[in-house]
């Protein structure tokens, strides 16, 4: 794997960075049922090969138009508060960031509840953080990206100005079906997860991998703000056994854009009285792997599913009656599959 980094000069042209990441076959992810939206699940099971193109861009952030210093000494109120000027970056030589960030100011002691007291709290590029002199440890959120300085507000004199370096960039994902099929956004989610040095990292730790949850169910095409790193993500395709995951890298200033690869095909199913029949409604469908094991059920005319590459057994029950067919999956072609109830002629096809 190679790669390339270029420094980061605010506005500027877009550098393009290509590399191909490699993932480790796995076995086939079991999809369960999705829980709250707040909740981080760890997906269960392992995941396929992933052939990811990435491509790094400078991230541009919006600009601030009115920014400018101004004189600080005498950020003092009638009742004694206090105005904190603030900042932040994405790297250290950075413009400062223009909005998306959220500002929360704690105080310095634990409270009764075990937890610092938060004091206030703002949202922009470069807010008023206005409190009472003293001693605060003040968080500058970008995304998932974010970092705390401990702050000291005096009665008196000038404050300077507070600089937060976040060391942070973006990630942008998408995915195809073999070569180039494009895949429908609804039929496709990420799940986006750090790894961890000590492999301690809490409730949503990964024990087998040392890695934790970040984000899930990301949509394709989303920005998602990071802290610099290296991630693992998971790609699902459908709600089957489509499941693939890569390693990639988010450089501190830049938008990381990768697009994966599944392979994976969408397929309908259809016992019909002829080929190239209707649907015959009222029908049960299994679909089994060459060992026998159950990879997706469901009940109709047509059985829609996104199936990993591969073989496997349709079966349809209808009236008391039980029909099979073999066929092969290929990445990247979609396909209808007809299963017919004269089984003499489905023994002709693939």
């Amino acid at each position: 794997m190679s790669t390339a980094s270029h420094p980061m000069h605010l506005p500027c042209s877009m550098h393009r960075v290509r590399l191909a990441l490699t993932a480790m076959l796995v076995a086939a992810l079991t999809i369960g049922s999705v829980a709250q939206a707040q909740e981080f699940v760890e997906p269960q099971g392992d995941h396929s090969t992933a052939d990811t193109a990435i491509q790094n861009f400078e991230l541009k952030l919006p600009g601030i138009d009115k920014y400018q210093q101004r004189d600080r000494s005498e950020d003092t109120d009638e009742a004694g508060i206090r105005e904190i000027p603030v900042i932040a970056r994405l790297t250290k030589d950075g413009a400062p960031i223009g909005e998306g960030l959220e500002w929360r100011v704690f105080a310095e002691f634990v409270g009764p509840d075990g937890r610092l007291p938060l004091v206030t709290k703002a949202s922009g590029g470069s807010p008023a953080l206005r409190v009472a002199p003293g001693t605060y440890f003040v968080n500058a959120a970008f995304g998932h990206a974010d970092v705390t300085r401990k702050i000291v507000v005096p009665d008196t004199g000038a404050i300077g100005e507070q600089a937060f370096v976040l060391h942070a960039g973006g990630l942008m994902l998408d995915a195809v079906a073999g070569d180039h099929t494009k895949i429908p956004a609804d039929e496709l989610s990420f799940s986006i997860y750090r790894q961890t040095e000590d492999g301690t990292a809490g409730k949503e730790h990964d024990a087998k991998a040392d890695r934790t949850l970040v984000a899930r169910n990301v949509p394709p095409e989303k920005l998602i703000r990071l802290a610099a790193g290296t991630y693992h993500v998971v790609s699902d395709y459908g709600h089957y056994n489509a499941v693939i995951g890569a390693d990639i890298r988010v450089e501190a200033g830049k938008m990381t854009r990768a697009t994966i690869q599944h392979r994976a095909a969408a397929l309908t199913l259809k016992l019909v009285a002829k080929p190239g029949g209707e649907g015959i409604a009222n029908t049960a469908w299994s679909i089994l792997t060459q060992a026998g094991d159950v990879v997706g059920e469901s009940v109709g005319a047509y059985a829609s599913l996104v199936l990993a590459e591969g073989n496997y057994t349709a079966v349809a029950r209808n009236k008391g009656h039980i029909y099979e067919r073999d066929f092969k999956v290929e990445p990247g072609k979609n396909r209808e599959v007809e299963v017919l109830l004269d089984q003499s002629e489905d023994a002709d096809k693939e």
